[in-house]
This record gives C-alpha cells, sequence and structure tokens, in this order.
C-alpha cells in the first residue's frame, strides 16, 4: 500500500487546473529500496571522479534547459526567462562544485608529526553517508532535485535521495531522470542518488536508519517538525534547516536625503520579485518619519502588479496574514499595486506602522508574510544625529534571527556612517549576511557566501546552504594517530 493513498497532483498557478498526471506517492517498500541502494553505491562513490559526474549532470541539465524551463513553468508560472536562468544557477553550482572537489581544501587535511610528548596526528574530513534532501518550492531548480543541497552532499561523497516538493512533481520527475542519465552515462554507481514523492515517504525517510543527514529549505512549521524528527531518532542526525526570515532594513537619514526615489523603486523590486516569493524578501523596513520617501515607496508600489503564487496553501496562507495583519492597532495601509491574474495571484501591498506601535505589538509584526507584502516602520529621527543603533533595534525589536539584514546609507554623511558602525554589532549577531545599499533578494553562488543565520532563520547557524562552504556540511572529521603509512590515505601521505 502506498504510504500516501492520495498521488501527487501538480497544478497550473495561473488556472488553478491540474497540470498534468498525478504522479504516484511513494511506498515504503520503494524508500526501503532507494536507501538500500544509496548504501551500497556509498564506498564506491566515495573513491569516484565525483568532480566529473558534477560536470558531467551540468552538461545533461543544460542541454534540456529549455524543457525544463517550460515544464517548471506549467507548475510554478514563475516565467520562461526566470525559470531558463534558474537552470543555469543550478548548473552553475554543480560545476562550482566540481571545482571545489579538485581543488581538495575542502578536506582540511592537518599533519601533526609526532613530538617529544605528542603522537603523529593527521585529519581529513569523511563524507557521513546517504543523505536526504527535502526540495523546495520556489525554487524548482536550484534549492530542488538537482539544487544546492544535492550538489554540495554528492559532492561531499554522499549519496542522495530527494523528497521532491508537491508543487512541481513533473519538474522534479523530469529532473531526476536526466540526472540518473548523466550519472549513468559517466560509469556512477547505481543508487547513488533517487527520488521519492509524498508526505509520508519524507517522514519514512528522514526517519530511516540508513538517512545519516538532512537538508532542507522551506517553511518554519514544516522545518521544525523535520528536526524534531531527526533529533527523536534512536540516533540522532544532523538537520540543516533554511525556516524563516523577515530580512530587517534600515535606512538612514542621509540616504533618504542622497536617493529616496531609488530607495523606493528598489524595495518595491525586491518586495515583489518573484511574487514576494523568496526567503531573502525584505519583509520589514525601518525609515525615518519622511514623507517625500513614504510617496516615493507609494508610488513605486503602485505600479507593481500581482503574479501567480506557487500553490494555493501559499496563496491561502498570505490572505490569512494579511487578515491579522488588519488586526494590529496603528497598521495602515500605504499603498497597494495592481491585481494579478489567476486565483493565485496577491495584490502587492505595503503597509506602515510607527515605531512604538511596533515595539508594542513586535511579536505579532515581525512574522514572516510570505508573498509580495511588506511592512514599513517609521521612527523619528534625533534632531542633531541619525538615531542610534540601539534605539533602532529596540524600537524595532528585531532580536530573533534572519539570513540577512540591510543598511542603506549615505557613505559621505558623517551621522550615517556612525550610526552603520554602532548598528554593525548587533546585525553581526542577529543576520548571516550583511547587505550595504542593495537588496537582500538574489544570493550569489560563490566561495564566499554566507546563505544562514541564527534561529529561526536556519537550524544550523554555522552552515551555509549556498556557495562553496556548503559542502562541510555532509563531513564529520576523522583522525589517524600513530597509523602506518601503508594504512593511511593517500591525502594524508607525507
Amino acid at each position: 500500500m502506498p504510504l500516501d493513498p492520495d498521488q501527487i497532483q501538480g497544478y497550473d498557478p495561473r488556472t488553478g487546473e491540474p497540470a498534468g498526471a498525478p504522479v504516484p506517492a511513494t511506498t515504503t517498500e520503494g524508500v526501503d529500496r532507494a536507501v538500500a541502494a544509496a548504501q551500497k553505491a556509498f564506498p564506491a562513490w566515495r573513491a569516484f571522479d565525483r568532480a566529473a559526474a558534477l560536470d558531467a549532470i551540468a552538461s545533461v541539465l543544460d542541454e534540456h534547459k529549455d524543457e525544463l524551463a517550460a515544464l517548471a513553468d506549467r507548475e510554478t508560472a514563475l516565467g520562461l526567462p526566470r525559470l531558463t536562468g534558474e537552470v543555469g544557477r543550478t548548473t552553475g553550482q554543480l560545476r562550482l562544485f566540481s571545482e571545489v572537489l579538485r581543488d581538495g581544501e575542502y578536506q582540511d587535511t592537518l599533519i601533526e608529526h609526532a613530538g617529544a610528548a605528542t603522537p603523529d596526528l593527521r585529519r581529513v574530513n569523511r563524507p557521513l553517508g546517504p543523505v536526504a534532501v527535502f526540495a523546495a518550492s520556489n525554487f524548482p531548480f536550484a534549492f530542488s532535485v538537482a539544487g544546492g543541497d544535492t550538489a554540495s552532499a554528492l559532492a561531499a561523497g554522499c549519496p542522495v535521495i530527494v523528497k521532491a516538493h508537491e508543487a512541481h512533481p513533473h519538474t522534479s520527475l523530469r529532473t531526476a531522470e536526466l540526472v540518473k542519465q548523466a550519472l549513468a552515462g559517466i560509469g556512477a554507481p547505481e543508487g547513488v542518488f533517487d527520488l521519492v514523492f509524498g508526505f509520508e515517504a519524507g517522514v519514512y525517510l528522514i526517519k530511516h536508519p540508513g538517512i545519516t543527514a538532512a537538508g532542507f529549505t522551506g517553511s518554519t512549521r514544516g522545518g521544525l517538525a523535520l528536526a524534531k524528527l531527526c533529533a527523536e531518532r534512536p540516533t540522532p542526525i544532523p538537520f540543516y534547516g533554511e525556516l524563516g526570515s523577515v530580512n530587517p532594513v534600515f535606512v538612514l537619514p542621509g540616504a533618504v536625503a542622497e536617493r529616496a526615489a531609488e530607495i523606493a523603486k528598489g524595495y518595491a523590486g525586491s518586495l515583489t520579485l518573484g511574487s514576494g516569493q523568496f526567503c531573502t524578501n525584505p519583509g520589514v523596513m525601518f525609515v525615518p518619519e519622511d514623507a517625500a520617501l513614504l510617496d516615493a515607496i507609494a508610488e513605486a508600489v503602485s505600479g507593481t502588479v500581482g503574479a501567480p503564487m506557487l500553490a494555493q496553501r501559499i496563496h491561502d496562507g498570505l490572505e490569512a496574514g494579511l487578515e491579522e495583519l488588519a488586526t494590529i492597532p496603528g497598521v495602515r495601509l500605504v499603498a497597494e499595486g495592481k491585481p494579478g491574474e489567476g486565483p493565485w495571484a496577491p495584490t502587492p501591498a505595503v503597509y506602515a506602522v510607527s515605531a512604538e506601535d511596533f515595539r508594542a505589538n513586535a511579536e505579532r509584526l515581525r512574522e514572516e508574510r510570505f508573498g509580495p507584502v511588506g511592512l514599513v516602520v517609521t521612527y523619528v529621527p534625533n534632531t542633531d544625529t541619525a538615531p542610534s543603533p540601539a534605539e533602532l533595534l529596540a524600537q524595532g525589536s528585531v532580536g530573533e534571527g534572519h539570513l540577512t539584514s540591510t543598511i542603506h546609507l549615505n557613505a559621505n554623511d558623517e551621522a550615517d556612517v556612525a550610526a552603520a558602525r554602532e548598528l554593525l554589532p548587533e546585525l553581526e549577531r542577529i543576520a548571516g549576511r550583511i547587505v550595504f545599499n542593495g537588496w537582500p533578494t538574489g544570493v550569489a553562488v560563490t566561495h564566499a557566501q554566507h546563505h544562514g543565520g541564527p534561529y529561526p532563520a536556519t537550524t544550523a547557524p554555522a552552515h551555509t546552504s549556498v556557495g562553496a562552504a556548503a559542502i562541510r556540511r555532509w563531513f564529520v572529521p576523522v583522525v589517524y594517530q600513530d597509523a602506518p603509512a601503508e594504512l593511511l590515505p593517500p591525502v594524508l601521505k607525507d
């Protein structure tokens, strides 16, 4: 019997109608077979030319980028330009980890020869074993079947079993077919990669004794439920979850005086990008009480147009959040954009509240509202200098963890620079990435990138899910003490 009696049905967000035939949920036996095959493939995969395998996957996906983008557009309505670019980002991630493997520094090797009172010690990283990856809804490629979690885990030497997201089953199925095709074509061990469908299959997978770690991108509620399962296993495993974040933005007075219209336009664009379905969406922005800036924000937001959201569940969650927002004292509507087409297309909107009212209701107002909706918090600057960072943070009550935080300042304004300098120690404490005079949407896939942050933004703030360092999640160090040379791994030999 299937774990989930319902089949996985994708929908066209533009119409709400089914997109393609349903995909059967994976049975317990199917999950068992996938994990057993991954365990069997693990030793051979560790020794395989994984850099060449990642390059092969990237090449096959690139060859089919138009097909994949068209499939995903039907199931996500994110648009062909965005989706074609996302396939490129996905293959770029795969090639980045190919470079990481060829560079070799990821192994963190360290050799200390024996001393008068110390033994010979040689340390190296080793892969954990089969990994479960939970695909995200809002990035059907870059954070999904062949996305960053999968690429980094395969690079580390860990076989991967992906739990597909129900919002784009056919995109997931075709991507997995192409990944398997590429791996088979280069002679990789069978079972090093697989895909399962269904909520219950995902629960069974993460509890399976053959799984050694899990990666997740999604809601706070879903992530914490899976993290609890990982912690309650007879043998707990690490859970690397990217959860929710409101990504506070601080606009300083000198920046407003210098470029109010530019800030307003950039804010509206970042807020509504992809119908606001980005984990780095600027959900709360603190600005001086300035009529010209608020008018500029209203004008910029009024010019935006809504777009379909990925699923009815996400759309309904946003609508419920807006109903709750309207009940909070002091909150007022600044501007709305034009309604989008289709049953799941919200109207972009920005609301405002004073710093005093925000402070009084901070716990409710700082909640993430996943979609093209923002909250502007207005503060009254000191007549002589910009408000101190301590005042801004106290007014904002944003002490929880975030993926990003942003400062807009005039670098030639001494008061702005002083305020930013004071803000930084606090922002370093609450955010994993600090952006200056820009917007947090858009995460470059590079060696230096860190896409993480303190709880509740992630469950593991020391780690990133984007960039070269993401590979480190799937390792543990092992030390060889006084080992005979013939038994040392090649990388630890003198």
